[in-house]
């Protein structure tokens, strides 16, 4: 048997997530906290993983990690967690209880997180993207309309939205909550700079589940997410999870870090506040319209976005070209905010670029 024999058609067509190669100075393609751990923090963590174990399997429940998640991120009480490595594979489980349901369909607006339809892709689920306005809003009666026709068993809706960095009207998603038959998860990952969330209104809609990560805070490397929700939905999701998913250095490390809250809630102002600078530095080129953000990203439109990602490339500096998915994101690319310097010299080369 050969690989064109063994795999369906549509992945043999697909390609493989790209993650490009880089070995330039400025690295602002990927929505990282820009900041490391201060010097001391990491000999205090460093000597704090001399506990781990690694001859031995870790906790499958992880209970330490799931109360300093409970305390730092201010779970109800009577919320459940499921954890995962990373949000994609919480997503994966999720729709992996959708695979052998011939009725179920996936719903979310778009443009969005492209997990939410490649993952359904995968398990051959089908996808029903709602086009967003054209200003990146929800469209309440395209949406609704949507969740009528299509009775989807799941919507995504990202919160703020990646990549347009935007956080919907509240009420359109209240509505969506209220009309979905199946489960709407919001995914927060972006709550550290949003300042927004869904999470005090869990015990108001029992088809609502909050989706997090914790590498937009400055932990990408661990690769940590969490779903939070009831627990009548989340033990039936737990029997899908890998049981060993979440390793030991990766539940010591984590327990460790949100100990340091104040580091991270120190870092996180000051993303904000050079998301704002950016936010209007980049209102002044010429040539840029840039679009408001509550996420630690701003998404920009040039005339010739490959062009000026390749001469950005050139310079050492790397953001997101979103111009190859076309539709409402032609011409338009994404920039990671970075620390004071990054984001001049980010500005800097782009304002030589485009002349002004």
């Amino acid at each position: 048997m050969t690989p064109e024999q063994f795999f369906r058609p549509d992945i043999l067509a697909a390609s493989a997530y790209h993650v490009p190669a880089f070995e330039g100075p400025i690295k602002l393609d990927a929505m990282e906290n820009p900041y490391p751990w201060p010097a001391e923090m990491v000999d205090a963590w460093l000597d704090h993983l001399r506990r781990a174990r690694p001859n031995r399997y870790p906790d499958p429940q992880a209970p330490a990690l799931k109360a300093a998640l409970r305390r730092f991120a201010a779970i109800p009480d009577r919320a459940e967690l499921l954890l995962g490595n990373g949000s994609d594979e919480i997503i994966l489980i999720l729709l992996t209880a959708l695979v052998g349901q011939p009725d179920a369909k996936v719903m979310a607006p778009e443009p969005t997180f492209v997990m939410y339809r490649e993952i359904a892709r995968w398990l051959d689920i089908p996808f029903v993207g709602v086009p967003l306005r054209a200003d990146f809003g929800l469209d309440p009666d395209a949406m609704l309309a949507a969740v009528e026709r299509h009775r989807p068993r799941i919507v995504f809706i990202a919160y703020p939205n990646n990549p347009t960095g935007n956080l919907f009207d509240a009420d359109v998603i209240e509505a969506v909550i209220a009309r979905t038959p199946g489960l709407v998860v919001v995914d927060e990952a972006y709550a550290p700079f949003a300042q927004a969330s869904f999470m005090e209104r869990l015990d108001d809609h029992g088809n609502l589940l909050i989706l997090r990560t914790l590498s937009k805070l400055g932990l990408a490397g661990l690769r940590l997410g969490y779903l939070v929700g009831a627990p009548a939905w989340l033990t039936q999701f737990d029997k899908l999870r890998l049981p060993y998913n979440i390793n030991i250095l990766t539940q010591l490390s984590t327990e460790f870090a949100l100990r340091h809250e104040a580091v991270f809630r120190r870092q996180t102002d000051e993303i904000r506040r050079q998301r704002e600078t950016l936010f209007q530095e980049l209102g002044r080129i010429p040539g840029v319209e840039v679009f408001p953000s509550a996420a630690n990203f701003l998404l920009f439109r040039v005339a010739d976005a490959g062009t000026v990602f390749q001469r950005l490339k050139e310079q050492g500096i790397l953001i997101k070209n979103l111009d190859p998915a076309g539709g409402l994101l032609r011409n338009c690319l994404r920039v990671t905010v970075g620390t004071p310097s990054e984001n001049q010299r980010f500005l800097s080369a782009l304002r030589t670029i485009l002349g002004s």
